[in-house]
């Protein structure tokens, strides 16, 4: 199947907020892959686009991480956001940029790297624990947040964090994330999840993934 679509449409549209908001409207699942090798890194990519996910990130702390994400960017183009995690240099977010990967997922808040992937064009979702990231990373032009360690912090913080968080700003919880505990994270003001070693872990087949990511389907889709 064809996926990609020119480098010449893809500029016209800014990556604003409003972009990973429709993304997340199409699959509230970021699938985390930490741990991936190039050669897994197509045939898991299929195995979570049968199961509807669009958005996958690439920890850079796995092996010869740039070469899945350039695999993954020949496989899907623009029919996936695609994109890295644990960033936290600039060379980074270039490679990132020249791969054309849109997004960038970072463990923590550095106002610095959220401006340097606003400048490279991409989308910026940094990890955040207290008001005073979630603020600041808001400030440094961040598309949404990422609530991390998301099972040290629990949704009661999640929920005290929407009191304060303008209304629009998408927050998806990451760490210790299970399709049996979405509702309390729903209920709390998730706007999606990021699914890690849940979805997969080194040696995990496709269809483990496949699986797994079909069951999640599922409880978000519970009343």
């Amino acid at each position: 199947m064809a996926h990609r679509s020119s480098s010449r449409i893809r500029m016209t549209i800014p990556l604003t907020p409003a972009v990973l908001q429709a993304w997340l409207a199409r699959s509230p699942f970021v699938a985390i892959l930490r741990g991936i090798t190039p050669d897994e890194a197509v045939p898991v990519g299929e195995a979570l686009w049968s199961a509807g996910w669009r958005i996958v990130e690439v920890p850079l702390n796995s092996p010869d991480a740039f070469d899945s994400i350039a695999r993954l960017q020949q496989r899907f183009g623009d029919s996936i956001l695609l994109g890295a995690g644990t960033v936290r240099r600039a060379e980074e977010v270039a490679e990132l940029a020249r791969l054309g990967a849109r997004l960038m997922v970072c463990p923590h808040t550095d106002p610095a790297l959220i401006a340097e992937a606003k400048r490279a064009g991409l989308l910026a979702l940094p990890g955040v624990a207290t008001p005073s990231e979630c603020l600041e990373a808001l400030a440094a032009g961040a598309d949404a947040l990422k609530l991390f360690p998301a099972d040290a912090l629990g949704p009661v913080m999640l929920g005290a964090l929407r009191a304060v968080l303008p209304a629009d700003v998408a927050v998806l919880p990451v760490g210790g994330i299970h399709s049996d505990n979405l509702a309390p994270w729903r209920k709390a003001g998730a706007n999606g999840f990021g699914i890690g070693g849940t979805l997969y872990k080194p040696g995990h087949t496709p269809e483990q993934v496949a699986q797994t990511a079909r069951a999640f389907n599922a409880a978000w889709d519970q009343p």
